[in-house]
């Protein structure tokens, strides 16, 4: 046993020590490279940082433990675990928690999360998470007087204020670094960002804004059909000179044509968002699926994916809904989002039709878990969820494997779109985000896209038209905004937010 700690100030900054030894190595890692180590001034500011975080983390836990008592330490222990897994991701993956990666675990599923599985996460539990969390409750501590209580806090607010001060020439550095460093500090990282994505969340409009009415300018039978890719960066597209053919049947097929083009974020859903809204506003605009159906559009929705905004149209089927109607050996793969599209598509009574097919091809980190086997062209891939456990070949072929595969599902999709020889059809690929493959020690996606690498923000954006259909301009580099008004363009939808600045057809005559 322990032996009993006199001093509730000092069990908390036993805790405080232990919580900076544990938890913060990749914070460590950061600042030491990111500042000179062989200068005064770098020495002072990683021996600040390190005091600071010490008396800081102490001065809330002992705040907390004289206020809340047992239930401080059971909040302890709970940050212990979570800090451990925390700690995982951003060993592993090179996440920073901040605001953005919050919003991506609360719009995780089960499909996905359990997908990041492995024996080290359950190691990492063990040895940072329960037996920390076992010491923890083995220590014992005396109450405290109020005025004991009061006086600890205010001298160490006293000198923590004091040692702030004093590295005032540091604070441009922290202030520039201040996303990183919050980020990888434990637990305020995932405490505070948790916090921020909620009120955000709160304060956003709950029900979308409708956009003002719009009118269909002809009748001729039109189809465009959206596919959003998932985590698919451009840079692997043979189409835009990736030395590997991962496109050999895209390649092949007359009109279609491929741009440049950057995501406004590197997660799911707030890529979908910008994919669907007319403009970057920051509020919840009545997206176009949603302004399409309202005005008089079939609109047909089908997803193995999820992080869209709320889709309020009839035909909307999730990949539950799809495989009830699917009856080969491929209705866990996402070409399940064509099965039976033509024959619905012709069973509309409406001349004007948007298709969106929503995506999962190319998710991490099980990549060779996203295409059949028959599409194993590039080996030997990676089969582990430690994506720096593989070899950069093995993990960027598992990769490359999913580029071939979605070839393939856009060229079959092509080609039933041909078939629809009453119809002008025009197809536009483009991604959510892209994707880190171990480049600079980052992998999948998440980073603020402030601070993103170009593979999570350069993404394809990849365009078919049926013959005798619209001409395609010769953009520069197309940002997912463009899609709203492409789609209204090629529709002939009549609309006063319309902007033919934006839309990648020329125009007609």
């Amino acid at each position: 046993m322990l032996k009993k700690i006199n001093k509730l100030s000092y069990f908390a900054l036993l805790i405080s020590i232990i919580n900076l030894v544990l938890y913060h190595l990749p914070f460590y890692k950061f600042v030491c490279n990111n500042i000179d180590l062989k200068s005064l001034n770098g020495i002072v500011l990683l021996v600040s940082l390190t005091v600071l975080a010490i008396f800081l983390n102490a001065l809330v836990f002992y705040i907390g433990l004289y206020l809340l008592r047992n239930v401080g330490k059971w909040i302890l222990v709970l940050f212990f675990n979570i800090n451990a897994i925390a700690l995982y991701f951003v060993n592993t993956y090179g996440v920073i928690i901040d605001k953005t990666m919050i919003g991506n675990v609360v719009n995780t599923n089960f499909e996905e999360s359990s997908s990041f599985f492995s024996f080290t996460l359950i190691v990492y539990i063990i040895l940072l998470g329960i037996i920390p969390s076992i010491l923890l409750f083995k220590i014992k501590t005396e109450k405290v007087k109020v005025k004991s209580f009061l006086t600890h806090a205010f001298l160490t607010l006293f000198c923590l204020l004091s040692l702030a001060y004093a590295n005032s020439p540091n604070w441009l550095w922290i202030d520039k670094n201040s996303k990183s460093l919050g980020g990888l500090a434990m637990p305020w990282s995932y405490v505070v960002n948790t916090t921020s994505f909620y009120n955000s969340k709160y304060k956003k409009n709950k029900a979308q804004i409708l956009l003002p009415n719009a009118t269909l300018k002809d009748n001729k039978k039109s189809i465009a059909v959206i596919v959003i890719g998932e985590s698919a960066r451009s840079e692997n597209f043979s189409l835009y000179g990736y030395e590997k053919n991962t496109n050999p049947l895209l390649s092949q097929i007359n009109n279609v044509h491929s741009y440049k083009a950057e995501s406004c974020a590197t997660y799911t859903t707030a890529g979908v968002k910008c994919i669907l809204e007319y403009k970057n506003t920051g509020k919840l605009f009545e997206i176009l699926p949603n302004y399409l159906f309202r005005n008089d559009v079939e609109v047909i929705w089908r997803t193995t994916n999820w992080g869209e905004p709320t889709v309020k149209i009839e035909n909307f089927q999730n990949k539950k809904d799809l495989k009830k109607l699917c009856n080969t050996d491929r209705c866990d793969y996402d070409e399940i989002l064509l099965n039976g599209l033509k024959e619905q598509i012709l069973a509309s009574k409406k001349n004007k039709i948007l298709v969106v097919l929503h995506t999962s091809t190319s998710h991490g980190p099980t990549y060779y878990k996203k295409y059949p086997p028959e599409f194993n062209k590039f080996t030997p891939v990676c089969k582990s969820v430690e994506l720096a456990n593989c070899s950069q070949n093995e993990l960027i072929n598992a990769y490359d494997n999913t580029i071939v595969y979605t070839d393939y599902i856009l060229a079959n999709l092509i080609g039933n779109l041909k078939e629809l020889k009453e119809y002008n059809s025009s197809m536009i690929y483009i991604s959510d985000h892209g994707e880190s493959l171990g480049e600079n020690n980052l992998y999948m996606h998440g980073i603020p896209a402030s601070m993103a690498p170009k593979e999570q923000l350069d993404i394809p954006f990849i365009v078919w038209n049926s013959d005798n259909s619209r001409q395609l301009k010769q953009n520069g580099i197309l940002s997912q905004h463009n899609i709203f008004h492409s789609v209204l363009d090629f529709l002939a939808i009549e609309s006063p937010i319309y902007d033919e600045n934006m839309s990648i057809y020329k125009k007609t005559n």
